[in-house]
């Protein structure tokens, strides 16, 4: 995080170029955007830049720049970064690339990335390895190159590391207006996350989505998502690229269940911070977040004239959290009356084309539909192509959406299948009217879920700081069972009453102490059933002695009491994540642990309001509320079991690296739970 504020970097009065060719197109995209501020081009040799005086140096311009681009070689960058920084300038874009993102094939890569930010002191910059960015509110651009924006008087930000993507998205032919585009390089100093905090505040951007290649800063990410909460300015991420997991994944059933991508997804929705998996679905999300914000739930409605569309949209929400509540009673009679006796009225509704070409009844039909109370009214409508059909009917159905969603005050939105049949023209006259635009059915569902979830997360709490710590960096000790039980135990997590041993006599003799049956396993094994060294339900002492005799060699025995038959197993769980740090993972346990493949993981620290929330989103937590007349399981001492757990790991995690509870079995109700084995790996 920068000492100075952003503002005068991303609206700037004066502008300053450095450089040759990229310099002056700086200054072209400028003139194109009708930028009112000054522009001042720097170079040593020219006279004359585009029309403008050319200065020999920093030293010759008339003030210290709000802003400065500068296209020059990567060692130069440094120099002229340092003198802007003592000139007292607002902040620069670094275009020059070879710096951290080189290290490969340069040596001094990184030292150089080091010496730029030393450079900079102070003053903000964007970069290096960047475009820079595109002020569309105000037509000031530190940008070498051609784009597709226009001047807007409101819209979304967009922000990516990568220049490309963010040149891009800048062509899109979808009517999303696009206030600011900012790229970030290799983020050596400023971070996307500290870009969108400072556009956030800026009273004409309506939304932000990023373009993430990766975390780097979780500090900045929460903040951010606080901030978005407090302004009511939705954010939706695109993350890309998996971090490769840990190397000890395999130790334990929760590594390989908390991977990172599992990871991001529960830390963003604890934030608030909407996800997508695509650029199409980003600029979707968008143009519903920019028009109606956050939605307060995520029913929708569909209508087409077509039962191949309707089907195909009913389809899309299978799996997903958006649903098409069935139509309420008082929405049918005038359905009936409109539509005729022909179609048969549903949610999703095909229409037919009776009411095709004829205003005033698609108007009064489409507002019937509208006043089931949905979040989202869809109407599915692909545009014919101009250059050959006549869409002048086409108009008609738009006429009468606009009409019925400003008599019913419904959001509606207009839905191409295919995004070439949502001609920009059409698509800017919707988002004009307060119709969103969607282009495909996939995007559309998925724009509509994001941005439901947004407005969930908003309606609770805020949620708790995330749990980040520097771990120490000492050798790994991997507890025996016994001990890792004990440790959990004085936590408050219950744990079966059990003995340890050291040769097959003795096992048999602490069985006799605990009472039959017992459960016999040997210690220092990670893996125990695999392994044949776990045997259930040994009701004598020779079968103990037997037992032990027959498991491979390891450091010990542990001899317990059988638990009865349990309602449900779990496993709960703690992993360090390379990027998010330590997460609580809550899953299907016991053999099921791959054969369901149902777990949630919960950033720290949880509450159990979150705890709750997540053992409901388990396939699993139906055999805890009792399936089909079996017994229901003690969902609160199952509750209080993962919370004790949570509790251990957020005391813990300077040393924690890994926690693995499997299986926690939940008895029951009123009988509680039991954590029948376990495996801590910490560091020394």
């Amino acid at each position: 995080m920068t000492s100075r504020p952003l503002d005068r970097l991303l609206r700037p009065q004066t502008i300053a170029v450095f450089g040759g060719r990229e310099a002056r197109r700086v200054i072209e995209q400028c003139d194109r955007m009708g930028f009112s501020g000054e522009i001042w081009p720097v170079h040593p040799k020219l006279d004359e830049v585009l029309g403008r005086r050319c200065y020999r140096s920093l030293s010759d311009l008339p003030a210290a720049p709000d802003a400065a681009f500068i296209g020059v070689n990567r060692t130069l960058t440094i120099d002229i970064v340092r003198s802007l920084s003592l000139a007292g300038a607002g902040g620069a874009v670094c275009y020059a690339s070879g710096f951290s993102e080189a290290t490969a094939e340069l040596a001094d890569g990184a030292e150089l990335q080091q010496a730029l930010v030393e450079a900079a002191g102070g003053m903000p910059i964007l970069g290096p390895n960047c475009y820079g960015l595109i002020n569309g509110l105000d037509g000031a651009l530190l940008w070498p190159d051609q784009h597709g924006m226009q001047r807007v008087e409101r819209g979304v930000a967009i922000l990516t590391q990568s220049s490309n993507i963010a040149l891009n998205l800048t062509m899109q032919t979808r009517g999303l207006p696009i206030a600011y585009v900012v790229t970030s390089g290799n983020q050596a100093q400023t971070s996307l996350a500290d870009v969108a905090c400072a556009l956030i505040e800026d009273q004409r951007v309506t939304a932000v989505g990023l373009h993430v290649e990766g975390f780097g800063d979780l500090a900045g990410l929460e903040r951010l998502a606080a901030m978005a909460r407090r302004s009511k300015k939705p954010v939706v991420v695109l993350k890309v690229g998996r971090s490769e997991q840990a190397k000890h994944a395999a130790v334990s059933h929760t590594a390989s269940l908390a991977g990172s991508d599992a990871v991001a997804d529960a830390v963003l929705a604890r934030l608030g911070l909407g996800r997508v998996q695509s650029l199409p679905a980003l600029l979707e999300t968008l143009k519903l977040l920019h028009l109606a914000g956050p939605l307060p739930s995520y029913s929708i409605s569909s209508m087409s004239c077509s039962g191949g569309e309707a089907s195909l949209m009913a389809d899309a929400a299978v799996g997903r959290k958006v649903e098409f509540p069935a139509l309420q009673p008082q929405q049918l009679p005038r359905l009936r009356e409109v539509l005729g006796e022909m179609v048969a009225l549903a949610n999703p509704l095909d229409y037919h084309t009776f009411v095709w070409g004829d205003l005033a009844r698609q108007t009064e039909a489409f507002s019937a539909m509208f006043k089931g109370g949905c979040a989202l009214n869809l109407v599915v409508l692909d545009f014919p192509r101009d250059d050959r059909c006549d869409s002048s009917e086409w108009t008609t159905t738009t006429d009468a959406i606009i009409a019925a969603a400003s008599a019913t005050g419904a959001l509606a939105g207009v839905l191409a299948t295919l995004p070439e049949n949502m001609p920009e023209p059409v698509a800017a006259r919707l988002m004009s009217k307060g119709i969103v635009p969607f282009s495909g059915i996939d995007e559309a569902i998925t724009a509509a879920e994001v941005a439901a979830g947004i407005g969930e997360a908003w309606d609770r709490p805020p949620p708790l700081p995330l749990l980040n710590v520097v771990p120490v960096d000492g050798e790994l000790d991997t507890l025996s069972e016994a001990d890792a039980k004990t440790e959990l135990a004085a936590c408050g997590l219950p744990v079966p009453r059990g003995l340890q041993a050291f040769s097959p006599r003795e096992a048999a003799e602490q069985a006799e102490r605990l009472g039959f049956p017992v459960v016999l396993k040997g210690l220092g094994i990670a893996h125990k059933t695999e392994a044949g060294a776990v045997v259930l339900n040994l009701k004598d002492p020779e079968a103990v002695s037997n037992a032990a005799a027959a498991m491979p060699p390891n450091g010990g025995y542990l001899v317990e009491k059988m638990i009865d038959p349990p309602v449900a197993e779990l496993i709960v769980g703690a992993s360090r994540d390379p990027v998010f740090g330590l997460s609580l993972t809550l899953g299907a346990g016991g053999i099921f642990v791959e054969l369901l493949e149902d777990s949630v993981v919960l950033p720290l620290p949880a509450t159990k309001a979150d705890i709750g929330a997540a053992i409901s989103w388990l396939k699993i937590a139906k055999l805890i509320h009792g399936y089909r007349g079996r017994p229901r399981g003690d969902l609160e001492a199952t509750i209080d079991a993962v919370a004790a757990t949570a509790e251990y790991v957020v005391k813990n995690a300077v040393r924690l690296e890994e926690l693995d509870i499997n299986p926690l079995m939940v008895l029951p109700e009123g009988r509680g739970v039991v954590a029948v084995d376990a495996l801590i790996r910490r560091r020394r």
